[in-house]
Formats: C-alpha cells, sequence, structure tokens
C-alpha cells in the first residue's frame, strides 16, 4: 500500500480522461469527484474504480460527450435522459437539479435513465446534506443476487443511500442490498483474503467466503437474506418506472452493465416551520446513539458517515492509501 496527495490523484485521473477527449471542465469534476471519493476512505469505489471508468469509455460503452438532459417535467418530478454518458457526471446534474427543485416544491426528484456506474453513491447524497436537505436516492444495476430460493441470477444489488443533515455532519447511509458490494470483494481478491461472513454462492451452489468465487457465480448473499431480495426488486422497478428506463432484467441483456436507471429524491428542511426542533431532535438522537454502552470498550458505537471527516483529513494530512498494483495501472492509462 502506499499514499497519494490528493492533488497528484486528482491530476492524473485528469490527464487520463482528458486523453480519452472529455472536455476539460469535465475531466476536472469527474477526476476530483473519484479522488475525494478516495480521500474520504470509500477506496472500492474511489481510485479502485478508476481503471473501470476508462475501460468503458475506451470500448465506446461511455460516451464522454455525453451529458443528462431533462426529457419530461411534472412539477417537482422530472425524468432525464443520461445518453450513456458519465455516470459521476450525470449523477452530479441529476442531484444538483433535485436539489433545485426541492428548494423551489419542498420536494425535488430526479430520474435519470440510461446512464452508467455512478462510482460512489453517498457522493450525492452528502451534496443533498451540504444543502441543508434529507435525500433518498438510489440506482439499479445488472444482475448480481439471486432471488431467494432461486438458482439464477436475477436482481441487482441496486445501492441506496440515505443523507440526513446534523450539525456534527450528515449521517450517510450508503449501501448495496447484498452483503459485500462488488467493490468490496474486488478488493478482498486483489488482497487475496477471505471474507469475514459468508457473502454469497458458489458456482456448485454452497455459501462460501471466497471472494473470487462469488464474483464469478454472480450470486452475491442479500442483505436481510428474503428481505434483501425483496427490497432491490421494489427498488429496481420504482427507479425505471419514474426514469422510463430499463429494469435489471434489460440491463441483463446487454454484454456489460450499462444504461442504469437512477432516482434522486430531496427534501428540503429548511422550509418548515418546525425546523429548528427537527434539528436538534435529530442531534439528540444521534448524541444518545453513540454514547451508549460498547460490547467493546475498545469501539465505542458510533452512527454512519461519523468519521469521514476525520478520515478526510487525515488522508489529506498524509496522503490517500492506493494499492500499488491500481496505482500503477492508472499512471499506465
Amino acid at each position: 500500500m502506499m499514499r497519494i496527495p490528493f492533488e497528484t490523484m486528482c491530476a492524473q485521473f485528469e490527464r487520463v480522461l482528458e486523453s480519452r477527449d472529455m472536455e476539460k471542465h469535465d475531466a476536472v469534476l469527474c477526476a476530483r469527484l473519484i479522488a475525494e471519493t478516495s480521500l474520504e476512505g470509500v477506496y472500492t469505489h474511489g481510485a479502485n474504480r478508476f481503471a473501470s471508468l476508462i475501460k468503458g469509455i475506451d470500448e465506446k460503452r461511455v460516451d464522454v460527450h455525453a451529458h443528462a438532459q431533462m426529457s419530461d417535467s411534472f412539477g417537482s418530478l422530472e425524468r432525464w435522459d443520461g445518453k450513456r454518458g458519465v455516470g459521476n457526471l450525470n449523477a452530479y446534474a441529476s442531484m444538483k437539479r433535485a436539489i433545485e427543485l426541492a428548494k423551489k416544491h419542498t420536494i425535488g426528484c430526479v430520474a435519470l435513465k440510461h446512464t452508467n456506474h455512478w462510482m460512489r453513491p453517498g457522493t450525492y447524497g452528502l451534496m443533498a446534506a451540504k444543502e441543508g436537505c434529507i435525500a433518498l436516492l438510489w440506482t439499479n444495476t445488472m444482475p448480481l443476487m439471486s432471488p431467494w430460493g432461486g438458482a439464477e441470477t436475477k436482481i441487482g444489488n441496486n445501492p441506496l443511500v440515505l443523507a440526513i443533515p446534523t450539525g456534527d455532519g450528515p449521517l450517510l447511509v450508503d449501501m448495496a442490498m447484498s452483503l459485500f458490494s462488488y467493490g468490496k470483494l474486488e478488493t478482498y481478491v486483489r488482497e487475496k483474503r477471505e471474507l469475514p461472513v459468508p457473502g454469497g454462492w458458489d458456482e456448485r451452489g454452497e455459501l462460501t467466503t471466497d471472494p473470487e468465487a462469488i464474483l464469478q457465480s454472480k450470486r452475491s448473499l442479500p442483505i436481510g437474506f428474503w428481505k434483501g431480495t425483496s427490497l432491490a426488486l421494489a427498488l429496481d422497478l420504482i427507479a425505471a418506472t419514474l426514469s422510463g428506463g430499463r429494469t435489471t432484467r434489460s440491463i441483463g441483456s446487454l454484454e456489460e452493465e450499462g444504461e442504469v436507471s437512477q432516482v434522486f429524491l430531496v427534501f428540503d428542511i429548511s422550509r418548515f416551520p418546525d425546523q429548528e426542533n427537527l434539528r436538534k431532535e435529530i442531534q439528540a438522537t444521534l448524541d444518545d446513539l453513540v454514547n451508549s454502552t460498547p460490547l467493546d470498550a475498545e469501539k465505542p458505537v458510533r452512527y454512519p458517515g461519523q468519521f469521514r471527516e476525520q478520515t478526510r483529513k487525515e488522508n489529506l494530512e498524509k496522503g490517500i492509501p492506493v494499492d500499488e498494483v491500481v496505482w500503477n495501472t492508472i499512471l499506465s492509462l
């Protein structure tokens, strides 16, 4: 493992993106979004995924010149078409618009179709929280899980994000419907480590801690067992219906994942007359949670996203941890 300064990482990403004919302003934003993901400790969806983005561009599945555009408007809800553009740029634009709609209508929603992998989902939830808004957003994916009781891969792991502004930094829930995200499985493979608990089935239909076997079978174990596949299915159908885009079933007919459907739902709590009381109760709830007695005295109870700023500060000072193989791959692109 090596450490790379944040600005160095941004510069290398920009270099590669511009070499693929991406406009300068798009390359700067795209690079910074990816670098900030690693900066905040989400390494699986930051630098580790950069080569996959470039592969999609080189194979013409991702169009660096395309930008998401509104196709339909229904007041506080808009449909946008991503036109197979760069996933994180499309998601950034969609969340920015959803926030604008929420500031006008209290509730704002952008449903996006025909887009690509958005890299770190939590990035867009944080955008809303920084504007004093609650956010709920998700995407569908290619088939990556089996329906409960089924042997075939039919359901996406459909990451879901919930973000809530607080006085000490946003509460951020960012999770796939599978127990381990595919980015996390790839990290375990690269580091030649077994999973701490069974994370899916191998091609013989047996639960396994071997991440490579799960990647090959594409049969991840869902969170909450049958509840996870139920939630994943519902998220898929809602995203495709609101956006008018593809379902997981339809995405599965493509050679590689693409043209996914996403939803960005934002609530502007600053428009509520009792907002101050609401914010106090949010903070009191979190304070009560972190002050609970831990099972392990050396591992205090925390809420999701609590140490994000701490990780960010440490990585700014020391450099961002990057697998040497991953970094050398980026330098070679």
